[in-house]
């Protein structure tokens, strides 16, 4: 504790830097100093950060910082700076949202197509909790064939303009493809336990380690398991965020047209609403239900949405949230 002390009073004498977190373990973060080119472990001065938003975590990996060192290689975070695009989850214990990866250049969502099965509306959701920056939509499992009907869902995909790509990670195809929409960019990889996604960055990241993957759960066709925080990685030029495997993901959005605007087959219709505050679920004068109608969106596409939308308004009022009162007294 002393020495801690000692340290800390060296903050007052030294100048800020600006580092990104590259890992992230209960209040431990490791960071790297772009300018500098030193890596440092890192901890939140006072133990919270000044921000204004309920959040779950106040850093993630991807973040930047700014930090004051009172050693050679340890420092006081300060402030978090502004993030450019984030992938964000909705925390439903604790009723907040959940950042799980931060200032990437894109996110790449990892499904499968057998063993979990193909899961279209998790797709849904994933898209769902993308914010500001480009998406890769990846068929793990290739060698594996799709039903028809799985193989339509996973091609409207492309006709919506998403960019999708069709890999397996157990034979190699098509693994240069995809990396070649990965380098010079910082991609966040995520997805359900058991697509493969830790394989994958295996093969791309290190190749020369041993394959670790997660059984499947046989129950649930779900898999376990097999990277518990968030990493950042880097080979050549090729840098990805590799997050922990989820079973469920729910949308982060409390504004109801933003969850709507992530749809984007939606937006060719829903400047022509009655309402300016449409949900495109039961007004009168809607566009979207109207082009719906006339085949133009695809149902099931819909019926996701549906489902997304019950869900933010079944959600609790943030006045009524336990952590939200806490915070206010």
């Amino acid at each position: 504790m002393r020495e801690v002390c000692q340290s800390a009073s060296l903050v007052l004498h030294s100048s800020s830097v600006k580092a990104q977190i590259r890992k992230a373990i209960n209040n431990l973060y490791d960071a790297y100093d772009e300018v500098g080119g030193k890596h440092y472990t890192l901890r939140i001065k006072g133990k919270k950060l000044p921000l204004e938003d309920f959040e779950y975590n106040p850093l993630a990996v991807g973040d930047y910082v700014e930090f004051t060192p009172y050693s050679e290689t340890e420092g006081l975070i300060t402030a978090r700076l502004e993030r450019k695009s984030a992938f964000v989850r909705w925390n439903v214990k604790l009723e907040k949202n959940q950042t799980i990866a931060a200032n990437m250049d894109q996110v790449a969502i990892i499904t499968s197509a057998f063993e979990p099965p193909f899961r279209p509306r998790f797709l849904d959701r994933a898209l769902s909790c993308v914010q500001s920056c480009d998406v890769i939509i990846v068929m793990n499992k290739c060698d594996f064939d799709l039903t028809e009907e799985e193989f339509e869902r996973w091609a409207l995909y492309h006709k919506l303009g998403y960019r999708i790509i069709a890999v397996s990670a157990a034979t190699g195809e098509n693994i240069e493809e995809f990396k070649d929409l990965l380098r010079g960019r910082t991609t966040a990889f995520v997805g359900q336990s058991g697509v493969g996604k830790s394989s994958l960055v295996n093969l791309i990241i290190r190749p020369e380690k041993k394959q670790v993957t997660g059984e499947i759960s046989q129950k649930y066709q779900r898999g376990r398991h097999t990277t518990n925080h968030a990493l950042y990685l880097e080979r050549d030029d090729i840098r990805i965020i590799d997050t922990p495997g989820v079973r469920e993901l729910l949308v982060p959005y409390e504004d109801k047209s933003v969850l709507a605007d992530s749809f984007i087959e939606f937006s060719r219709y829903a400047g022509e609403c009655e309402y300016s505050s449409c949900t495109h679920s039961t007004e009168p004068g809607c566009a979207v239900i109207r082009a719906l109608e006339e085949g133009l969106i695809d149902p099931d596409r819909y019926t996701s949405y549906l489902g997304l939308l019950d869900s933010l308004e079944s959600r609790k009022p943030g006045y009524l949230r336990t952590k939200f009162r806490k915070n206010k007294q």
